[in-house]
């Protein structure tokens, strides 16, 4: 499988990522010894580039495959905390839980932050900065959905690793438009910043069309960036692989449809106390509605609801 350096960062990753978000609670909550089979055939089969956070609880599933593969990929991480404390409290939580002593790349995790996350969250970023100087950490950098903060990221000679939202479709993206997200990627590039992309898909809402969203976002890393990609069965690990390998997976994608999960607030349990809207991403929630239309399916408002009033339907 291809293979690309991360900007300046001397990090070589596979073009495929393997996204852990989908196997995780606030998805398919999947069993950790199922997860971990899903991981060790991406391991086996030479992708060596795991996404992960704080808030997906894959760690121990991830821990699982490097122990029954011998592998150990780069693993990239990231955490929501806003100040020194709390990524201090996060950082160590990764290397415990995935048995390591240094993580890779490790993010703050802003996907709906405005501009002024740098200032917003100083105390957390200057934990990345110190623990990197440690040798704790490789690289730093921010996961976001907004252009304007790409754009920031790419000025700042202390960012490292960038993993910004991008489809054709434009899903998602705060703060500007696809033409906007593209420019300031551009701009990460010319700088020399590591870069890899999530939601080439949408969150599942371009499956039925994923050639044409794949080659326009592999396309448009041209070579420079690599691709995350959520992944919860073999079958979808092997044929993610197979394509970008090149391979025919004409037969393999006839299987596939576009995502048929859904998220549901259960009016009676919800107490409209805001947490959902708050953790949405992309604005799909209103009054205790979720829109389809806008929704990513990321899950990040199950896991924000403290009455467990969102389901998976």
């Amino acid at each position: 499988m291809k293979k690309i350096i991360l900007g300046s960062t001397g990090i070589e990753v596979t073009e495929l990522c393997f996204g852990a978000l989908p196997m995780g609670p606030a998805q398919k909550n999947m069993p950790p010894e199922e997860s971990a089979e899903v991981v060790a055939e991406a391991l086996r089969l030479g992708v060596n580039f795991i996404d992960t956070a704080q808030i997906y609880k894959t760690y121990e599933p991830i821990r699982m495959a490097i122990e029954k593969t011998g592998i150990t990929p780069v693993i990239a991480t990231k955490a929501p905390a806003v100040d020194y404390v709390g990524m201090e409290t996060a950082i160590h939580e990764a290397l415990e839980k995935l048995a390591l002593d240094k993580i890779d790349i490790f993010l703050i995790h802003a996907a709906r932050a405005t501009e002024k996350v740098f200032e917003e969250r100083k105390g957390a970023w200057e934990c990345l900065l110190e623990y990197k100087s440690k040798g704790k950490i490789k690289a730093v950098g921010i996961s976001t959905h907004n252009a304007k903060v790409a754009k920031i990221s790419a000025e700042r000679a202390d960012v490292d690793v960038i993993f910004p939202i991008l489809n054709k479709t434009g899903m998602g993206i705060l703060d500007g438009t696809r033409e906007d997200m593209e420019d300031a990627i551009r701009r990460c590039f010319a700088q020399d910043k590591g870069v890899y992309l999530m939601k080439i898909l949408a969150g599942g809402n371009l499956i039925a069309d994923y050639i044409s969203a794949m080659e326009y976002g592999r396309g448009f890393a041209d070579g420079k960036a690599a691709v995350a990609l959520g992944m919860v069965s073999v079958d979808e690990v092997r044929m993610n692989i197979n394509y970008f390998n090149g391979a025919d997976i004409s037969n393999q994608i006839k299987n596939l449809s576009k995502s048929s999960k859904q998220f549901y607030i259960v009016p009676t349990l919800c107490r409209q106390c805001g947490e959902c809207v708050k953790a949405c991403h992309s604005d799909a929630i209103t009054d205790s509605v979720i829109d389809k239309n806008k929704c990513l399916q990321c899950g990040y408002c199950v896991t924000a609801c403290r009455e467990f009033a969102i389901r998976m339907i």
